[in-house]
C-alpha cells in the first residue's frame, strides 16, 4: 500500500486511512462510540489486540501486520487508546447528540486543560479546524499514566478532528 500523503505531508489522508483493515465505515460511526485506529505502516506493534478486553482488535501471529478492527465487538472502552505507544487510536461517538461528536484522545503534553475548558481542535496536520468544550481529563492508573481527553465537538468537523492544539 503507497502512503504518498504520509511520505509527504507526516500524516496519512482520509483516504490512506480509509484503505486500511481498521477503518470504520459510515454505518459504523452510527453504533456508538468506537476506536479509530490510524495505523497506516506494517511496524512491529500489537499492544492494541493485547489490550482489547473485547478481542475486537485483530494483529494476528505476524506481529507487523496493520491491525484489522471488527466494529461489532468494539464497546468503546478506551483501553486500546492508552495502549498504543505511537498514539495512532483515538475514540469518536458519532452520536453523542444530534448536533455534537465526542472524540477521547490520548495527550502527553502540560499543561493539560481542564474541564469545561475551551479548546482548538486540530487535523492530522496540526491546523485547527474548530473549537470544542472538554467534558473529561482522565489520568487514570489503568492507563499507564497516559492522559485520556474527552472533548465535544460540531459534527460538521467529524471527519478531521483528531486531536486538540498544546496550550501555552
Amino acid at each position: 500500500m503507497k502512503h504518498e500523503t504520509l511520505k509527504t505531508i507526516g500524516a496519512p489522508s482520509l483516504e490512506e486511512l480509509r484503505a486500511t483493515p481498521a477503518f470504520p465505515t459510515q454505518e459504523d460511526f452510527l453504533q456508538g462510540p468506537l476506536a479509530m485506529i490510524e495505523c497506516v505502516e506494517e511496524i512491529p506493534c500489537n499492544p492494541c489486540e493485547t489490550s482489547c478486553p473485547k478481542g475486537a482488535i485483530k494483529v494476528g501471529q505476524l506481529i507487523t501486520n496493520l491491525p484489522i478492527m471488527d466494529f461489532r465487538l468494539c464497546s468503546g472502552c478506551g483501553r486500546c487508546v492508552a495502549a498504543c505507544p505511537g498514539l495512532a487510536i483515538y475514540m469518536k461517538d458519532y452520536t453523542y447528540s444530534d448536533d455534537d461528536a465526542l472524540i477521547t484522545f490520548p495527550f502527553e503534553y502540560l499543561p493539560l486543560p481542564a474541564k469545561h475548558e475551551r479548546v482548538a481542535l486540530v487535523n492530522r496536520t496540526g491546523q485547527v479546524v474548530c473549537q470544542g468544550n472538554v467534558k473529561n481529563v482522565v489520568n487514570a492508573k489503568i492507563n499507564d499514566c497516559t492522559t485520556l481527553i474527552s472533548v465535544i465537538f460540531p459534527k460538521a468537523h467529524f471527519d478531521d478532528v483528531v486531536s486538540m492544539q498544546r496550550l501555552s
